[in-house]
C-alpha cells in the first residue's frame, strides 16, 4: 500500500516533461547537492543533461527522490538500506497468468496480500456482489 505522504507529493508534482535541479529541490525540500551525492548512491537516479550541461530530471526520478528521501528521512534507512530496498522493489516479479506454475504464484502471493481477513473485506465483496446482479 503506497504511503499517504508519498501520494500527497506524487499529486504535488507538476504535469511537465522535465524538471531542473532547482525545482526538484524545492518540491523534495532538500538541498540541490544532496541530490547531485544521491546521484552517485543510487543507480535508479540519473537526470539527463540539457546540452548546455543542467541536468533534467524526468518525472520518474522526481517520484524516485522522494521515495528516497522518505525511506532516508522519514524510515530512518541508512543510503545502503535505502538502495537495498529499492533495488528489492525494482526485482519484483510481474504475475505470470499463462501458466499453471504462474497461477499459482499469483494465487499464493493474493492469499498473502488478504492473510489478515477484515470485515470491511467481506462487506466490499458482498456489495460488488450485489452490483453485479444489477448489472447482469
Amino acid at each position: 500500500m503506497t504511503d499517504p505522504a508519498v501520494v500527497d507529493h506524487l499529486e504535488e508534482i507538476p504535469d511537465k516533461l522535465y524538471f531542473r535541479i532547482g525545482e526538484v529541490s524545492k518540491l523534495a525540500g532538500i538541498k540541490p547537492y544532496v541530490l547531485r551525492f544521491w546521484e552517485t548512491e543510487f543507480p535508479g537516479l540519473g537526470p539527463k543533461k540539457s546540452g548546455t550541461g543542467h541536468r533534467l530530471y524526468r518525472r520518474k526520478d522526481v517520484e524516485l527522490v522522494l521515495e528516497i528521501k522518505r525511506l532516508l528521512y522519514e524510515k530512518r534507512y541508512t543510503i545502503e538500506g535505502a538502495r537495498k530496498a529499492l533495488e528489492g522493489r525494482g526485482k519484483a516479479e510481474p504475475a505470470k497468468v499463462a501458466t499453471d506454475s504462474g497461477a499459482k504464484k499469483v494465487k499464493r502471493v493474493q492469499a498473502d496480500l488478504f492473510s489478515e481477513a477484515s470485515p470491511l473485506f467481506d462487506d466490499i465483496r458482498k456489495e460488488l456482489k450485489d452490483l453485479l446482479k444489477l448489472l447482469s
